[in-house]
């Protein structure tokens, strides 16, 4: 008899961490999956044989502390949720999200609690303002799970070792391969002139877009940005302060970026912080030669799976891919100026990018996220 099943996410929207529920959705077959959201916000398809239920109608551009004062509201309608529906095991992703899964235990909920945090939670809330430090408090509340989980290794020793969390399991992200070569042929309303970067994440300051836009402002390549936030404009300016229009395009949010991914020449990704960037695997799925900072955390795990962290001072040409240091300009234009001009090199890492993905395949997750609910 299956057992029933609450998945629980802040939102349906075009993250990293909705996309590993997208997948979990579909292949968790062995389960009755309730798919529970803090706000409705639906961009990936759910499986007609998911129930949805949301906790709320909010926008969800509520600021941080409006939402820190709705956990307890939320967790209070998720422990009936819980109760009514007779769910054994609640898996919660993003933080606020575990925030309230593990509230509602102490409202009552019965079910066992697996939380899964996507991020490296030092850098995310390592400003000094109200937002941080409460949530430095509150992630105490993860110690109350019944099972912890992150998606990288940075990500579990961060809370380990600052948070003092004990016995985190690391999942990584699956990629989705068959899909992704299903939908990269598709054509694209954009001519490619030159040799061509791609990069895609939300328009925020961790992302650190602009970096990517001083680096190739002096070195003919185009560059297309997929994503969209609150950076928009600010961006948007400096790309014309720079009278660099002509080559840096501003793409917005994409359903399908593979069919971009397809076509461009390399991968470049310039994030301050990360859990572990989905992104950087998708491209390698494409076929992509990758630079990427070496933040914590991630990229490493993804394109050096084999060293340990450094404090990089100069690019690192690691196995999968070029390691540059976090927020240096200089180094990024150099491993820029590398991967365009070092035609063997790029060759080398499209010709390993799938033995790298093989452990990240669909299959193998699966039965890693399949064996720990079972166990639990």
């Amino acid at each position: 008899m299956k057992k029933n099943l609450a998945i629980l996410i802040n939102s349906f929207g075009s993250g990293g961490a909705e996309r590993v529920v997208s997948i979990l959705l579909r292949e968790l077959k062995e389960f009755n999956i309730t798919l529970v959201l803090l706000e409705r916000d639906i961009f990936y398809d759910i499986p007609k044989d998911v129930e949805v239920i949301y906790l709320s109608n909010s926008n969800i551009n509520r600021s941080g502390v409006k939402k820190l004062l709705m956990l307890p509201i939320f967790a209070f309608k998720y422990k009936k949720i819980l109760k009514d529906k007779n769910i054994k095991i609640s898996l919660s992703f993003l933080t606020r999200s575990n925030y309230v899964n593990i509230i509602a235990k102490f409202f009552g909920s019965k079910a066992k609690t697996i939380i899964s945090e996507r991020s490296y939670f030092s850098f995310v809330y390592g400003d000094k303002n109200l937002n941080s430090f409460i949530n430095k408090k509150l992630v105490s509340l993860y110690r109350f799970a019944n099972i912890a989980t992150a998606n990288s290794k940075g990500s579990a020793l961060d809370l380990e070792r600052n948070y003092k969390i004990k016995n985190i399991k690391v999942i990584y992200n699956p990629i989705d391969i068959e899909k992704i070569n299903a939908l990269k042929s598709e054509k694209i309303d954009l001519l490619k002139k030159r040799f061509t970067l791609i990069t895609i994440g939300r328009l925020v300051k961790e992302k650190n877009h602009s970096l990517i836009i001083d680096a190739i402002k002096d070195i003919d390549v185009d560059l297309w940005i997929i994503g969209d936030g609150e950076l928009k404009y600010e961006l948007e300016e400096k790309i014309k302060s720079l009278s660099i229009e002509d080559r840096v395009f501003l793409l917005g949010r994409e359903e399908n970026p593979y069919k971009f991914l397809d076509k461009a020449d390399a991968f470049v990704f310039a994030s301050n912080y990360e859990g572990f960037p989905n992104v950087l695997i998708e491209a390698l799925a494409c076929k992509l030669p990758v630079i990427s900072t070496d933040c914590l955390s991630g990229p490493r795990e993804i394109l050096a799976p084999n060293t340990e962290y450094k404090n990089l001072e100069d690019i690192e040409v690691a196995e999968y891919g070029v390691l540059t240091p976090v927020g240096n300009l200089n180094s990024l234009k150099k491993a820029i100026n590398l991967i365009k001009n070092n035609a063997k090199l790029r060759e080398e890492y499209i010709s390993k990018s799938y033995k790298r993905l093989e452990p990240l395949t669909i299959k193998n997750i699966t039965k890693e996220w399949n064996k720990l609910l079972k166990e639990s």
